[in-house]
């Protein structure tokens, strides 16, 4: 299972929001580039990177923070919040993006989300499937609509999505652990996707559990800013999954 660190961008800088409020922000580093730096030190190989600004104005904002990421680190990252036209996407794989994540637009625009898997391939598309009692939430988490997240799974696996990435929102910023039980659900309905777990991480046992149910990769946050997961327990982690592949 990859461990993927999350950076949320405001104004240029590394932040982190409580279940996506944006009234509730707290700022843990001025300089994203040297978070990422120090991810990649203890031999993470990937970052999960949000344009917090960009979700909440329909249109990509922080690209030259992914550019200078992309330029100074190895890191494989994908890239969301508020890519929202062809325009966006073309700009994020310019800027070195390795894939990118679409969630409002997949919920307003399908068709054109579908565009970008024909387009790119499904490799480079990840599915962002934001919910709150299972009810996707779209434009930075700011409005939460009818659509059923099961059934937004199902439109969107039909029309060739393989990359998921699931956040419960109730959970997300609040240290309380993920949502196992959704995500044994989706893994049990669609067990040929690859699901990527985000929220409520804050210890090394969530992340074994999460690993322990198949998932492919789980997204952490707020619990290594807040140090409830240290660099060196993912280091540690790291080392003992490479040592077993061997």
């Amino acid at each position: 299972m990859r461990i993927i660190p999350a950076i949320d961008i405001i104004d240029g800088q590394c932040v982190r929001l409580t279940q996506g409020d944006y009234q509730a922000k707290t700022v843990y580093h001025t300089n994203p580039l040297e978070v990422a730096r120090s991810f990649e030190e203890i031999g993470i190989k990937y970052l999960h990177l949000v344009d917090l600004d960009g979700a909440k104005k329909g249109s990509i904002v922080n690209h030259k923070v992914l550019e200078s990421i992309c330029k100074n680190t190895n890191l494989t990252i994908d890239f969301g919040g508020g890519l929202q036209s062809d325009e966006d996407v073309k700009i994020a794989f310019e800027s070195g993006a390795s894939q990118i994540t679409g969630g409002s637009i997949a919920v307003k625009k399908p068709e054109l989300f579908w565009k970008w898997i024909q387009t790119y391939g499904s490799d480079k598309i990840i599915l962002g499937a934001d919910a709150k009692n299972e009810k996707i939430a779209i434009s930075g988490w700011q409005d939460i609509t009818s659509l059923d997240l099961i059934e937004f799974l199902d439109l969107h696996q039909k029309a060739g999505i393989k990359h998921v990435i699931c956040t419960d929102i109730s959970k997300d910023g609040l240290l309380q652990g993920p949502s196992t039980e959704l995500y044994k659900k989706i893994r049990k309905t669609y067990p040929s996707l690859e699901l990527i777990a985000s929220g409520g991480v804050s210890t090394m046992t969530d992340v074994e559990t999460l690993e322990s149910l198949g998932l492919s990769g789980a997204i952490i946050g707020k619990a290594i800013y807040e140090s409830k997961i240290t660099l060196l327990d993912l280091q540690n982690y790291i080392l003992v999954r490479d040592s077993l592949k061997k």
